[in-house]
């Protein structure tokens, strides 16, 4: 059943209706196949980008879709509960346009902006390192100022989209401390970055995650997004909006989860009626319900939080807590719902709850999340 949605426009609710009707017909027949066999979408992205599904929080002027965030999350939503890994990478996209529309000039917008939001290209967020996880200022990757830009030496880790992307934010140490780091905009087909064979993951395998290594590319000067030394600050506001990202995915899954748990449960029967009438398993099912409904409340007041323009830092943290932590009780629980035939790879159940795990890991670990939110509090 198609999720009752408050949208603040018609064209929000067309919106809606569209990315709907390219789920069921682009994403839903092929999901299975791609994630068994780990085979990438081939066509997927541009469907979605001539739809101009990639690019809805950005302004109009630079090609993006000029929609609140509050309505581009619930369409990234719909995209999740049919394929998590196509909504993880659309929300990645819209990370990596983030600091360039946030922090750039007037001229590297007008000159970057309209090709990275057009539809045409995808892109990556290049953070993390094998060293540096949730301490992001413990960053090693090296930019190191030359006659003609930056030569970036180092190694990039967990890229979504490494290898495929057309364009990269890259986070690289150009001094020493927290206030060393800056960021680049690095085109995907850079001489002297190269990337590693694609991790082997428990979920999310037909996009694929990857490490990426720097060998004295050159990144010319006006690539750098920002002052030298503001890599931090863009990163964690960046970060802020990509956590909602991930909350409305996680909610996506959860949804189509407790959807799968709802229809099976109406058809199985046992002691001579639909196990859905067993109070212990309806009380479950209730219970799925009001998890899913809170995940999706908590990252809608964050999202209209940011639409006006008010601090939504701790809201974000706990939307991504929340709406994680929920994806992957709800997807136990479905697979319980299930019973034997949930621990299968003939029903989806499985795989929801497999790519459930990495929303509570990605985009700041819930236990970073719990951090922020313990600081926010001993702040006030």
């Amino acid at each position: 059943m198609p999720v009752d949605r408050l949208l603040p426009t018609d064209e929000a609710h067309d919106l809606i209706a569209l990315t709907r009707e390219i789920a069921d017909k682009t994403l839903d027949p092929i999901v299975d196949d791609c994630e068994k066999n780990e085979t990438y979408p081939e066509g997927v992205f541009a469907t979605l980008g001539e739809a101009g599904l990639l690019s809805l929080p950005y302004p109009e002027e630079w090609g993006g879709g000029g929609q609140p965030y509050e309505v581009y999350l619930q369409v990234l939503e719909e995209i999740a509960a049919r394929w998590a890994a196509v909504g993880v990478a659309v929300s990645v996209h819209s990370l990596a346009c983030f600091p360039m529309a946030t922090f750039g000039t007037p001229e590297q917008q007008e000159r970057w902006l309209p090709e990275m939001l057009g539809g045409a290209t995808i892109g990556a967020y290049s953070l993390s390192e094998p060293d540096a996880g949730s301490d992001a200022a413990a960053l090693k990757c090296r930019a190191t100022p030359s006659d003609d830009g930056y030569r970036i030496r180092g190694t990039k880790a967990w890229i979504t989209h490494g290898g495929l992307a057309d364009f990269y934010n890259l986070f690289a140490r150009t001094g020493e401390g927290s206030k060393g780091i800056s960021c680049f905009l690095v085109p995907g087909s850079l001489d002297g970055l190269s990337f590693g064979k694609p991790e082997e993951k428990m979920g999310l395998t037909a996009v694929p995650t990857a490490s990426a290594t720097y060998d004295d590319a050159l990144v010319t000067a006006d690539r750098r997004i920002g002052a030298e030394g503001q890599g931090l600050q863009i990163a964690f506001s960046a970060l802020d909006s990509g956590r909602l990202g991930i909350a409305a995915v996680a909610t996506g899954i959860a949804q189509a989860a407790l959807d799968a748990a709802v229809a099976y449960a109406k058809e199985r029967e046992t002691f001579g009626t639909a196990i859905i009438n067993h109070q212990g398993l309806g009380f479950l099912l209730a219970d799925m319900a009001a998890a899913v409904d809170s995940a999706r409340a908590t990252y809608l007041d964050a999202a209209r939080r940011r639409d006006r323009g008010l601090p939504y830092s701790r809201q974000a943290s706990v939307a991504k807590l929340v709406a994680t932590d929920t994806a992957m009780k709800v997807t136990t629980d479905a697979v319980q719902v299930f019973g034997g035939n949930g621990y299968t790879r003939d029903f989806r159940v499985e795989r929801f709850m497999r790519e459930a795990k990495i929303t509570q890991i990605f985009e700041g670990t819930n236990q970073i999340q719990r951090l922020v939110i313990a600081r926010g509090l001993a702040a006030n």
